[in-house]
């Protein structure tokens, strides 16, 4: 046993025995039913803290010849499989974490040879018999210990990507690693598999897209391994129940990422501690602070500022994810900007449509605590208000909220007081502090103007009152006030019993001044 020839399955002995593990073991069948075929190349790529490693260390007990793992399996999903026991511990298996190897390591050359000797020295201990043509050649003698004792290689290899998040802007170094990663891996009869995890997909380098033998499952397209790009629904709905958490508050905070073959996934680092400290929070940041974030939105390509304020008021935006180029430094359009938040988990793709939103609430304050700290002009100084906007309306103070309304309503490329989207846009983004106590509604109303909100209180706050909020232009607000009244409010208030507080809002276009007028109300 070694640390990267046929290592140990301390790491994921650990895993299953910690407070909170969540069965991911039928992945490895997929992976047994591409062993020693075409598609024995696979490559994942996910946000951080995902649980990549946990993969990589799980995949590692499961075929390192270093151990005996059939018991930490044995309660798992993946020991009903027909295919358990034929893999199980079977192979010669080399894990590589970049990362690591990277860190102690002056340059790409010191790393690739640092690889090359780590691996060779565990090599030649476990098999010193063997007649080797090149003692200081990895992939020579991984062969010539194959044609001995034809028993096959298993590649495992995490934070593949690591060097192009490192060395952004080397790419001579980078075409070394890739040309290094080639000649290890292409076409080598001895490796029946090779599973490499990152944050980003395999790097396109015109004629160095040296890896072009590997399957991608990205946040892109995770194909039939997308219920392992996180928790699934079902699993986090067993978790509320052991930890006796509300499973629709969870949803509301965490839920978003869908794909075809999963409809809702969650990030397993914000599940588990949201489940572990009995608190729902903003987890996300403590993977990484929201100026990673702030970075690339402020490249503010054409459009990039209206479209991040769009989807923080709730919309989806179009998306062309064919010029990226797979690394975190060639950003020729806007479309190469949001690619990235995919492949970050800052954003959701829908395949089907084309377009990307914001997953959740988690994620949806990292993009608030980013604009409110940079130069937006007053979009910034909305958003930090919107939280004083929220209490002058539960307090009737109708100035201040008209003034605050005055403030969101900036005058953008497409964002115009002359439809119910631009309308409603406003209020998302003055009242953005209301999502953290409210379910939020939109419902066209109908008629010039009309841009209906409708608040309708969580759970968890129900000793707030609901809020039904209107925007129109050139109107008399008292007149409209009553009209909302007339109205049977909304559709999304048939259920609701309580408080009620309407919100009228008029914007005059020739004085450019807002007015309000509030009053409450008890369904």
């Amino acid at each position: 046993m070694g640390n990267y020839f046929n290592p140990g399955n301390e790491k994921f002995d650990r895993m299953i025995h910690s407070e909170i593990y969540v069965d991911k073991t039928e992945l490895i069948a997929y992976t047994n039913g591409v062993i020693n075929t075409l598609q024995e190349y696979v490559c994942v790529s996910r946000p951080r803290r995902f649980g990549k490693s946990m993969t990589a260390n799980m995949l590692a007990a499961y075929y390192s010849r270093g151990c005996s793992s059939e018991s930490l399996f044995q309660n798992f999903k993946i020991a009903k499989n027909s295919t358990f026991k034929q893999h199980l511990n079977q192979y010669n298996t080399i894990f590589l974490n970049m990362q690591e190897v990277l860190s102690r390591s002056k340059s790409i050359g010191d790393m690739l040879e640092r690889i090359k000797k780590l691996v060779l020295r565990e090599l030649l201990i476990e098999y010193p018999d063997v007649d080797y043509f090149d003692r200081t050649d990895l992939i020579e003698s991984m062969q010539d210990i194959y044609g001995k004792y034809r028993c096959p290689f298993i590649i495992i290899i995490d934070e593949w990507d690591c060097i192009f998040r490192e060395y952004r802007n080397d790419h001579e170094a980078q075409e070394r690693y890739l040309d290094f990663l080639r000649d290890l891996l292409k076409d080598r009869s001895c490796i029946y598999l090779a599973y490499m995890t990152g944050i980003l997909p395999i790097k396109k380098y015109g004629t160095h897209s040296a890896l072009n033998m590997f399957d991608e499952f990205s946040m892109i397209d995770p194909g039939p391994l997308a219920s392992y790009v996180g928790f699934t629904e079902e699993e986090v709905k067993m978790l509320c129940q052991q930890y006796d958490m509300d499973m629709v508050e969870i949803k509301n905070w965490y839920d978003g990422y869908s794909f075809r073959n999963a409809d809702s996934i969650y990030s397993p680092r914000s599940i588990i501690n949201c489940m572990r400290l009995g608190k729902i929070a903003n987890y996300w940041n403590q993977t990484e602070t929201f100026e990673a974030l702030q970075m690339y939105i402020d490249l503010n390509f054409d459009g990039l500022k209206d479209d991040v304020l769009s989807m923080i008021a709730g919309e989806q935006i179009p998306v062309n994810i064919g010029s990226f180029t797979n690394d975190m430094t060639t950003f020729r359009t806007e479309d190469d900007v949001l690619t990235l938040l995919i492949h970050l988990g800052y954003l959701a793709y829908d395949e089907m449509y084309q377009t990307v939103r914001i997953p959740n609430s988690e994620i949806r304050a990292e993009y608030v605590n980013t604009v409110a700290v940079s130069d937006w002009g007053t979009v910034s100084q909305a958003l930090k208000n919107s939280a004083d906007t929220l209490q002058a309306i539960w307090q009737g103070r109708e100035q201040q909220v008209a003034v605050a309304m005055q403030q969101a309503h900036f005058e953008t490329s497409h964002i115009q007081y002359n439809d119910e989207n631009a309308l409603s846009y406003t209020i998302s983004l003055a009242l953005y502090a209301a999502r953290n106590y409210y379910t939020v509604h939109r419902e066209m109303a109908g008629g010039k103007g009309y841009a209906d909100l409708v608040y309708i209180p969580r759970k968890s706050f129900l000793d707030k009152p609901a809020l039904v909020i209107e925007l129109k232009w050139d109107k008399d607000v008292r007149g409209a006030l009553q009209q909302i009244k007339e109205k049977e409010y909304c559709q999304s208030l048939e259920e609701y019993e309580g408080n009620i507080i309407l919100v009228e809002i008029n914007y005059n276009k020739k004085t450019k001044i807002h007015e309000c007028m509030i009053e409450a109300q008890r369904k």
